[in-house]
């Protein structure tokens, strides 16, 4: 159903307070539209609409965003709106470097700002990249004008000897293949031309795309939006009718706020359990409820996984790849199927319902798309774990991992950081066996710093020609959405700050139990004491800059890695016209 609502009148607008007015100010603001080709009946009682645009050289999965932008215009103007496309900063996975989490924060700022310092009475938030998706929304939501995303859509299938190969999962996989000599490298090289062969995201349920799964079943973007691919000619016309919808969402002032209730980001939730999706999710919606004042916290998270069906079939926790999940039915599908575990009653940005935007969907594939009555997992994808090792969480996407090592316990072959990681993984002398947990220290929000995606810790390589391809992994890093393996992740509090992770040897047995949700380092308080007091505190890494202020003010990874001056809904004034 549709609420009816108030919709503003042209003096109203955000915008007016630039353009309107018969004074000094407002004649420059309208002389520099002129410079720039606008007419006056271009911009008089019009909806100004900012386009925050991630497009960059150095982002490939966003290669397609200059002409989505012009697609997003042509809705606007169809709509009578005025577009204003903004550049802001952009992370691509792919080649960002320590950690696109340490700039995500910063691309939050950049847009909030932005939003706040221009003309702006909506915006169309343009991303996909993993960490773009919740930087922008934060960002958006702390703004509080109206908003939808533009999610980039995942990337077609990799093609490889006749096999579809899904980028990251199958990365893992084959590059283990060729450390233990059974891949030659002409078939790497051969996979390497094959598996990336458009613009778009990862097609397997990575953080992207369950990033964009989380943001449509928050009601964020226009109905089936987050699957499309992003070659497919669907994903032009979503851009169009989004621009379209953004200039009546700033009529009827709905703005992010009121969508993103605790309810909302509860369908989010669900959604990417129901998905299988990434860990790095727990991440970023616990930050976006913070920015919307949402109540979200790690014991929801695993209690609405409990209670959630697996029944996404899709890398790295099932069979499929994403262009598979969209022709099957896409997430209107898959919410359909879910029925009385998501909160049906909660408003989207087309103004209906998210129980009357998955009416009527169709499932045509219940391979992919797994009935509700025959689930391919009895609850979602990610179990939160507690234990004197993670006395404020950690978790596991247990779903991808090899069943035996779910309950497990064994010595720990422990690595102080990710250079002595890679200094000794592979060395032949190393005490490791596939009983062993592998254990890396320093990797988490201070440690990487920005949480870098090293917590699938590679198989030491005298084990991988065993044939062991897993074993048990535990860090304070994070892994990529498209990892798989026995990998204990986001243990809080981090390792740099004291957390028990530091005080760690080799040789301590440590027990992991899925099941009963428990982490646990099987040394006595007293023992842990001693290893405390000897503990220095490592110096922090950045000296200034933005590096600096992120290492005062990055929360820990139970709380979202957010900044702890950007949480919460404090009202900022809009800046005065002088």
């Amino acid at each position: 159903m549709t609420v009816p609502r108030t919709r503003k009148q042209p003096t109203e607008l955000r915008s007016y307070r630039w353009f309107g007015p018969d004074d000094l100010r407002s004649f420059g603001h309208r002389s520099r539209a002129k410079q720039a080709g606008f007419s006056a009946e271009d911009i008089t009682g019009k909806p100004v609409i900012a386009i925050l645009n991630t497009w960059s050289d150095a982002n490939p999965c966003h290669a397609h965003f200059r002409i989505r932008a012009e697609e997003v215009k042509r809705g606007i103007w169809q709509a009578g709106g005025f577009p204003m496309e903004i550049p802001v900063l952009t992370l691509g996975e792919t080649l960002m470097k320590p950690s696109t989490l340490l700039y995500r924060n910063l691309l939050a700022m950049d847009a909030e700002e932005a939003l706040r310092a221009y003309p702006a009475d909506g915006v169309v938030l343009m991303a996909g990249c993993d960490k773009t998706v919740p930087a922008l929304v934060m960002g958006a939501t702390s703004a509080n004008l109206p908003a939808l995303l533009v999610p980039a859509g995942p990337m077609l299938r990799g093609n490889w000897r006749g096999q579809f190969l899904g980028s990251g999962s199958d990365v893992w996989k084959y590059w283990a293949e060729r450390r233990a000599g059974t891949l030659d490298e002409c078939s790497w090289r051969e996979m390497e031309d094959g598996i990336a062969r458009s613009f778009g995201t990862c097609m397997t349920m990575g953080t992207a795309s369950t990033m964009a799964a989380a943001v449509e079943a928050l009601g964020l973007t226009l109905p089936g939006a987050s699957s499309i691919p992003a070659a497919d000619s669907a994903h032009s016309r979503m851009a169009s009718a989004s621009g379209r919808r953004i200039v009546e969402m700033v009529w009827e002032d709905l703005t992010p706020r009121e969508i993103l209730t605790t309810q909302a980001f509860e369908n989010a939730v669900t959604a990417a359990m129901a998905l299988g999706g990434s860990t790095n999710a727990i991440i970023h919606l616990i930050a976006m409820a913070g920015r919307a004042g949402a109540e979200l916290d790690l014991d929801r998270f695993d209690a609405l996984s409990r209670r959630t069906p697996l029944l996404g079939n899709i890398r790295p926790s099932g069979q499929f790849l994403m262009e598979d999940f969209y022709y099957a039915g896409g997430l209107r599908g898959l919410l359909s199927r879910l029925g009385d575990v998501l909160h049906d009653g909660c408003t989207t940005v087309n103004g209906l319902t998210l129980g009357a935007n998955v009416d009527g969907a169709i499932v045509s594939n219940d391979e992919v798309i797994a009935p509700r009555e025959q689930p391919l997992g009895p609850e979602g994808g990610v179990a939160v774990l507690r234990g004197n090792l993670a006395p404020r969480g950690a978790v596991i996407k247990h779903t991808a991992a090899d069943r035996r090592l779910l309950k497990h316990a064994g010595p720990a072959v422990v690595f102080r950081n990710y250079d002595d990681l890679a200094a000794r993984i592979d060395d032949p002398a190393l005490p490791v066996t596939a009983d062993s947990v592998l254990v890396l220290q320093n990797a988490g929000p201070l440690g990487g710093p920005g949480m870098p995606e090293w917590g699938m810790l590679p198989i030491p390589k005298k084990l991988l020609t065993q044939g062991v391809r897993d074993m048990l992994r535990i860090s304070d890093a994070r892994m990529s959405g498209t990892s798989y393996g026995a990998c204990v992740l986001h243990v809080a509090p981090e390792s740099f700050v004291g957390g028990p992770l530091a005080f760690v040897r080799d040789g301590d047995i440590i027990e992991l139990d899925v099941p009963e949700r428990r982490l646990a380092l099987r040394v006595g308080d007293e023992e842990l004491s001693r290893r405390r007091g000897e503990w220095t505190p490592p110096a922090l890494q950045y000296p200034r800059g933005f590096g600096r202020l992120h290492a005062l003010h990055v929360t820990q990874a139970d709380k979202g890695c957010d900044f702890d001056f950007l949480e919460g809904t404090a009202p900022i004034a809009d800046p005065e016209i002088h």
